[in-house]
């Protein structure tokens, strides 16, 4: 994709999902963090069959914090640019976009779904789902990574299964009782957007060459 298309994409997919994030922000708000009806109804029929489930969402739902994000947005910033700095910056992008979860999530303070419900512990409040924000940032990096390293089918299909980790991370949330459905709407949309405003300045930014290496010079000594 070149420099001249990247911008106008990056707006087309950036200006709904930021739209649409400030829409169901100020819906939640307007509720005062109450659930919206599809929010109560997912949440019944998800306790009502989640029956074994709670093992395989609680091993799963663990490498959608910490580290592991972290470490694929290295991976995805290696793969971009092959460079240490492609790793920094990935991993800025990346941390960036979590301070922009943070600040929302403090600003609207949603409480969770009652606590009967969990099958984990949860802490701080629900809107954005962390989790669901996290693994979109990390899961959005290391796709956009594999489809240009890679860009025939091997790599759409890594960037497809790297994409099918975050959404799974996200629904466990809502298996694990611990966040309303709006709230992994809310994280993918705030993901989406961050990614479209960022991504396109981070591919033009690996693209610029590494700074030659200058040998050292050593000063003639001078002979007196």
């Amino acid at each position: 994709m070149s420099r001249r298309r990247a911008v106008p994409v990056a707006a087309v997919v950036a200006a709904p999902a930021l739209i649409a994030l400030a829409v169901l922000t100020a819906l939640v708000l307007a509720r005062d963090g109450a659930p919206f009806a599809v929010d109560t109804a997912v949440r019944d029929v998800v306790l009502e069959r989640r029956a074994g489930l709670g093992p395989a969402a609680k091993a799963l739902t663990a490498t959608g914090t910490g580290v592991v994000p972290y470490l694929l947005a290295g991976v995805a910033g290696w793969l971009a640019s092959g460079r240490a700095l492609g790793v920094v910056a990935a991993e800025a992008v990346l941390g960036a976009g979590q301070l922009a979860r943070i600040g929302l999530r403090v600003a609207v303070d949603r409480p969770r779904p009652p606590a009967d419900g969990w099958l984990s512990a949860a802490h701080a409040a629900s809107f954005p789902s962390g989790h669901a924000t996290t693994s979109a940032l990390a899961g959005g990096l290391l796709a956009w990574a594999l489809s240009h390293r890679c860009p025939g089918g091997p790599g759409r299909a890594a960037a497809g299964c790297a994409l099918l980790w975050a959404v799974g991370v996200a629904l466990t949330r809502v298996v694990l009782g611990v966040h309303w459905a709006s709230d992994l709407v809310g994280g993918w949309l705030l993901a989406t957007g961050w990614l479209a405003l960022t991504l396109p300045a981070l591919a033009r930014f690996l693209e610029r060459p590494a700074l030659p290496v200058r040998p050292w010079r050593r000063r003639n000594p001078r002979i007196g």
